[in-house]
């Protein structure tokens, strides 16, 4: 018999302190895993989404001053009577070194107009380039066509109009085709309409107020991207708008902190479960100690003895916790990400990892009872049966 086969079956003798040992184990190691694959996953999950949150690059005309916003943003103080970009300019975009990752891009043409003797923004978009620049936009109606306006909400309200009416805009006849449902944003006080409508009725041929350029996704190199932008349009100024997706990302990342704090509390608590359970059945084992002394055996056969049964449990305890880790985080994405990919079942790095972390604190934790029990006096042992 080997030592090997003594490990066994001394495990098997002890169910139950041996399923101490496991429990405390599996529930580590699951706390780590959960934690790392959760996070994962979720970080996967939020760049997919980012894929198609909308702008995240405006270009503005280049100015000193500071007077007007536009969706929160600051425009740097652009007077739409000052000389804009040209629109033939934006065709340069498309020949940046990074043009690929460019997802749409947006051109608008501002002005403030007078209808029912309220003044109003007037916007012209691109709404092809809407459902990727703005996909949190619902309409109420028709997109606009020739001649046709789209009314925010909240300029619904006030100007008291509604689909189908006809409004005049500096002299122009135009059609309501439909109102925009509340965004929660400058968006709902904006009269939208097409860009070749909007260069008509503000008298702006050829020209834009502003860009929005959609290219947010996570292999995205953004400021790269702003500074190769600004190369080929010298007189615009170039802006990330990066500001919610870092907020995201950067709760994201205290979560993740916080959970590993958590998680290493977890695993020092199995790690001194299994110190205690392993201390107790050694001195439960005095006798037998005592008899493989009196036989011959040598601390160092004792100590691997002990280290033997560590390993077998710590390696059994991190497949399991492995299995219960990413299945718990995978019943978590169901609540915090409804819908997101939960990422694969089967990763053999971290399973690996998760084997040999329960290894590690089982043998780290174990270093003392097998010591103990090395030290242990056969004339002792064998006096105390």
């Amino acid at each position: 018999m080997n030592l090997r086969d003594i490990a066994v079956r001394n495990l098997m003798r002890r169910k139950g302190k041996a399923a101490f040992i496991l429990a405390g184990l599996v529930v580590g190691v699951a706390a780590v895993v959960g934690v790392i694959h959760f996070g994962t996953a979720m970080t996967t999950d939020i760049n997919h989404k980012l894929e198609k949150y909308g702008a995240n690059i405006l270009i503005v005309p280049r100015t000193d001053r500071l007077s007007l916003t536009y969706s929160g943003i600051s425009l740097g103080g652009v007077s739409f009577e000052m000389s804009e970009i040209r629109e033939t300019d934006l065709s340069k975009i498309h020949t940046i070194e990074n043009a690929a990752n460019i997802a749409a891009v947006g051109p608008i043409v501002l002005g403030a107009v007078s209808v029912r003797s309220r003044q109003v923004l007037l916007a012209g978009v691109d709404f092809e380039a809407v459902p990727m620049l703005k996909p949190w936009w619902k309409i109420s109606g028709q997109v606009p066509g020739p001649d046709q306006v789209l009314v925010g909400s909240e300029a619904a309200r006030i100007l008291d109009v509604r689909r189908g009416q006809v409004l005049r805009v500096r002299g122009k006849p135009v059609t309501v085709s439909g109102t925009l449902v509340p965004t929660g944003s400058q968006d709902d006080r904006l009269l939208f309409t097409r860009i070749e409508t909007a260069q008509e009725v503000l008298d702006k041929p050829g020209r834009v107020s502003m860009v929005e350029v959609a290219a947010l996704c996570s292999a995205c190199p953004v400021e790269e991207m702003v500074a190769q932008i600004a190369e080929v349009l010298p007189g615009a100024e170039v802006m990330a708008i990066q500001q919610v997706v870092k907020g995201r990302m950067e709760t994201l990342s205290q979560i993740k902190t916080f959970s590993y704090g958590i998680s290493a509390v977890v695993v020092l608590v199995g790690g001194l479960v299994v110190l205690v359970t392993l201390m107790g059945s050694v001195r439960e084992r005095t006798r037998e100690i005592g008899i493989f002394r009196a036989v011959g055996f040598r601390r160092g056969h004792v100590m691997r003895i002990v280290f033997l049964e560590t390993a077998l449990i710590s390696a059994f305890a991190g497949f399991a916790g492995y299995l219960v880790g990413v299945a718990g985080s995978h019943v978590g994405l169901g609540f915090f990400s409804p819908g997101g990919s939960p990422g694969a079942w089967l990763d053999p790095s971290l399973a690996l990892g998760a084997m040999l972390m329960s290894v590690t604190v089982g043998m780290a934790a174990g270093a003392y009872p097998a010591f103990m029990a090395a030290r242990m006096d056969p004339n002792d042992a064998l006096r105390a049966m």
